[in-house]
């Protein structure tokens, strides 16, 4: 909240709307309340966001799909990540204290007596290596590569839930996979975001026939939250037996398109399309990982020396659907008290001398089946985009877990060499407990949707569903 316009109620009120009546408000005034400072810290970092043109220091405000006021800040037109990225990378490139190790891979946590003593690591060509840390932070991100159709990157396959769960580590909220309506899905593409301030700005969402259909979903029309959104897709596309529907911004500013949104102008450009005349293939893709490490205030999980923040974790900010741009203020506030209270109680062992704790692994019970880690890679996430995608039913939710738990069977029971292989384990771990938890949960709420069970059901399912290894 930054314009003078809008109010830290209105934040609330909109990010509680979205959230399926599943958000706690505690948390949700927590993170809205903190936003403000967090964003002064990134714009002291050497964050440098849009300006408007006549008053340089004013901010340039977005909107996006469920909110009420102008309050998205961007960079660079539609490259905000990376400009936050190059700038909390420079800061932390600059700091003496920290140690940076790149293209490393965390295998497992380390745990002993019950507490969080560091993780396994594997670094210089796989070698791996013990870490040992008074206190850890799982900042992981998400899962989204379970599935065909994803805007995530091919290293969000869901690592920090599976080895926190393998650590009988408490999440919940796994059903829930926001899944963004306009990805662009043109043959031979990778699978780019759309942004959702496309929308924001103006732009229609038409089907096959160019008939604009929203208005018949919703009022908010192509502005309603992203669950909405996608489900009328689907709908829509299975009206029209379309494989997509398309965006449209023919009808704007074609100078203003271009330099509000130059990164997706020159994306589709490589397909000999103008962005602003030309409507723009998209469908659903899985976007974020609503569920995760259950969390409190401090970042605290089930698991005393373990802390985690950000698109890992399941701190109650999103209910069953993530508020637009949400996520990144939620990365900021519990990174910030994450790290502080981690700090705090480092300081306190400190000045006690190291304890040395005995190496006690589980055995694995070594296959010589020989497997094809990228066929099951690629059978794993067509099941899951068929099965577990925006519309799911018990039928299929059943099947794809009996499948996954009969690849389970001998994928996991390897220790595999490389990191390829490790991601398929802790893809299969994630896609196990998404349907695990998607069939459990015999209602639709937010972005999970359950034909067999259409209804919001809140006197039965107004609550979380935890799981851990137990369960």
């Amino acid at each position: 909240v930054i314009s003078p316009e809008d109010k830290i109620e209105f934040h609330i009120r909109d990010t509680m709307d979205a959230g399926g009546n599943l958000c706690d408000l505690d948390t949700v005034r927590s993170v809205i309340s903190q936003g403000p400072e967090r964003i002064r810290e990134l714009i002291a970092m050497g964050t440098k966001f849009d300006h408007d043109k006549t008053d340089q220091t004013e901010l340039t405000l977005g909107r996006e799909g469920g909110h009420s006021h102008n309050r998205i800040i961007h960079a660079n037109g539609d490259a905000t990540g990376a400009e936050i990225m190059r700038a909390v990378i420079a800061k932390v490139r600059s700091a003496e204290n920290i140690q940076v190790i790149e293209n490393a891979f965390t295998l497992d946590l380390l745990k002993y007596d019950q507490r969080c003593r560091g993780a396994v690591v594997a670094v210089d060509n796989n070698k791996k290596t013990l870490f040992w840390a008074s206190e850890t932070i799982l900042c992981t991100g998400g899962a989204g590569q379970i599935f065909r159709e994803t805007t995530n990157p091919s290293v969000a396959t869901g690592d920090g839930h599976a080895m926190a769960y393998r650590a009988g580590v408490e999440l919940r909220d796994m059903e829930f996979m926001q899944f963004h309506p306009t990805v662009l899905y043109i043959a031979g593409s990778s699978r780019s975001l759309i942004t959702e301030a496309v929308r924001g700005e103006g732009a229609y969402l038409v089907d096959s026939d160019n008939y604009r259909f929203m208005a018949d979903y919703d009022e908010r029309l192509e502005l309603a939250p992203r669950d909405v959104v996608s489900q009328a897709i689907v709908t829509q596309m299975a009206k029209t037996n379309a494989s997509n529907v398309f965006l449209s911004l023919r009808h704007l500013d074609s100078e203003h398109v271009r330099t509000r949104f130059p990164g997706i102008a020159k994306a589709v450009a490589e397909f000999g399309l103008d962005i602003t005349s030309d409507p723009i293939p998209v469908r659903p893709g899985a976007h974020y990982m609503i569920g995760g490490i259950t969390v409190d205030d401090q970042g605290q999980t089930s698991l005393p020396g373990l802390r985690a923040a950000g698109e890992a974790t399941s701190s109650g900010l999103h209910g069953a659907n993530r508020l637009a741009s949400n996520s990144l203020l939620e990365g900021l506030v519990y990174g910030v008290s994450a790290a502080r209270r981690a700090s705090e109680e480092a300081l306190k062992s400190s000045d006690k001398e190291l304890e040395v704790f005995p190496i006690v692994s589980d055995q694995l019970r070594h296959s010589q089946t020989s497997i094809d880690v990228s066929d099951i890679r690629n059978s794993l996430r067509s099941l899951l985009w068929r099965a577990a995608g925006v519309r799911r039913e018990a039928e299929s939710l059943t099947t794809a877990i009996e499948t996954i738990l009969m690849w389970q069977t001998y994928v996991l029971a390897q220790e595999l060499p490389d990191a390829d292989g490790w991601e398929l384990q802790n893809m299969l771990t994630v896609g196990k407990l998404l349907c695990k938890s998607a069939l459990a949960r015999e209602e639709s709420r937010g972005v999970h949707l359950r034909t067999d069970f259409p209804d919001t059901d809140d006197e039965n399912w107004r609550q979380h569903i935890s799981i851990g290894q137990n369960n």
